[in-house]
């Protein structure tokens, strides 16, 4: 059968309008080529819709709710009544600024010259796509079309949502119970919490966040419960049913949980790769079904490359963006040798309170360079802000750093402000800062942030 022709060629196809997959079709568009992207759902993917930004708003909202039932009358402030909750009014809110960012996404491609073309893109040939019925070819194909929350495989895991279910909640739910460990049950759950929902968190080790440097797993954990969450440690969910009194979870143990209104889970995220018609193209997978790319996001297909959550490394939204605009810039900039650098990548969880995190765990400086080569310093402390409040949280910061030089090769910190604290100290990090940098910057005060420049003495 002779092959079917496309209807319309271009430069640059982009499958998924997420943030890397814009990113990079206006950057290639910057060099005077002809691009087209490929989107099914609203423009911005995960992160504008269902993901960092929806949440950080909710993250403020529940962050003030705290400070306001808690903090407020140590200021000196008197509240005239109980503090309230409208859900309703808050994801109006909110959902309308999401919708503006659509609009501006759509507006930012229109002025870039980038065609969308809405539909799902599904491969069938070499370098060409189909969307509802048109084929569309290209010189140049990027797999950009992002993940998805996954379901765990027990009876009655449909009867709970995930992330995205999260931002379709029109009221406030009182009863809660989330399952997973990390970053994003971690955030979900204190969302709830401080905003007034009664929480359970339910995983399966003792801390949350277990990826993260121990400090901070054990930190984050000890205020995800001081924050009011009920965590049940060492168990996995067996079972779910609905009752007429709501969600009830069995767990493994035997213990049948609370009847809850909502139960959420945060069990991890799979690539969007089925439908795709990798198998058309003879597209590398693994096991997760993530496309195979090298270290310039190139699939084992000529012309075709894949980044960001589909391809299964760093799964963080500025990420996939960087690497879209490198890419962008390799094929059509005439820098062949361009790519992301996956190391030291800065990363943040929007906890109760925020972490902040670039480089090596101790754990892994300590397998990667012995650990007699290793010097850490580490602080624990209460911030200032909290001298004046009844409540208290606790702020930790750890340096870890390599050699007689002490570069450091890992700085994490979770407290109060450290969210915004960490990019400039990643600049430093990526520069290869040594602790004599740090010691000869002179100090912030008063901040938390000092303490990273004022540590005299090495853990023993």
């Amino acid at each position: 059968m002779a092959p079917v022709p496309a209807s319309k060629h271009f430069d640059y196809l982009v499958l998924g309008g997420g943030s890397g997959g814009i990113a990079s079709a206006r950057r290639a568009a910057e060099f005077g080529i002809k691009v087209g992207l490929i989107e099914p759902a609203r423009l911005g993917g995960t992160c504008v819709n269902v993901g960092c930004v929806p949440k950080k708003v909710m993250y403020y909202a529940a962050n003030l709710r705290e400070e306001m039932m808690h903090d407020a009358t140590d200021y000196g402030m008197e509240l005239q009544e109980e503090v309230g909750m409208d859900w309703g009014r808050l994801v109006e809110k909110r959902d309308a600024y999401v919708t503006r960012l659509n609009g501006i996404y759509q507006r930012n491609l229109d002025m870039s010259g980038v065609e969308v073309i809405k539909g799902w893109g599904k491969f069938v040939g070499q370098k060409k796509v189909v969307v509802d019925g048109t084929i569309y070819s290209a010189d140049h194909i990027l797999v950009a079309v992002g993940g998805q929350p996954t379901l765990p495989t027990i009876p009655g895991a449909e009867l709970g949502i995930t992330s995205d279910g999260f931002f379709q909640l029109k009221e406030r739910p009182q009863r809660v119970v989330v399952v997973g460990a990390g970053y994003i049950a971690v955030e979900m759950a204190q969302i709830f919490a401080g905003l007034g929902s009664s929480t359970t968190l339910a995983i399966r080790g003792h801390t949350v966040l277990r990826y993260f440097d121990s400090l901070i797993s054990e930190a984050v954990t000890e205020e995800v419960e001081h924050s009011g969450v009920n965590i049940k440690r060492g168990v996995e969910v067996a079972s779910v049913k609905k009752t007429s009194e709501g969600v009830v979870v069995t767990l493994n143990t035997g213990e049948v949980l609370p009847p809850a209104d909502v139960l959420l889970w945060a069990v991890g995220r799979s690539p969007s790769t089925e439908g795709l018609g990798c198998d058309e193209i003879n597209m590398s997978l693994d096991k997760q079904g993530h496309v195979v790319v090298d270290d310039f996001q190139n699939t084992n297909i000529e012309g075709v490359y894949a980044l960001g959550d589909v391809a299964g490394k760093a799964l963080l939204t500025p990420v996939a963006i960087a690497a879209g605009r490198r890419l962008a810039h390799r094929l059509f900039d005439n820098q062949p040798s361009l790519k992301l650098d996956y190391t030291n990548i800065p990363s943040v969880v929007f906890s109760h309170p925020p972490i902040g995190s670039i480089g090596l765990t101790e754990k892994e400086a300590t397998q990667q360079f012995g650990e007699e080569n290793i010097t850490v310093y580490e602080t624990k402390f209460s911030p200032m802000y909290h001298a004046m409040t009844t409540r208290k949280q606790n702020t930790v910061m750890k340096l870890i750093c390599k050699g007689k030089e002490e570069t450091v090769v890992g700085l994490h910190m979770m407290g109060r402000g450290c969210d915004e604290m960490l990019q400039g100290f990643s600049v430093a990090i990526k520069m290869g800062a040594t602790k004599s940098d740090f010691d000869s910057c002179v100090a912030i005060h008063p901040t938390s942030s000092e303490e990273f420049v004022t540590m005299r003495n090495p853990r023993k």
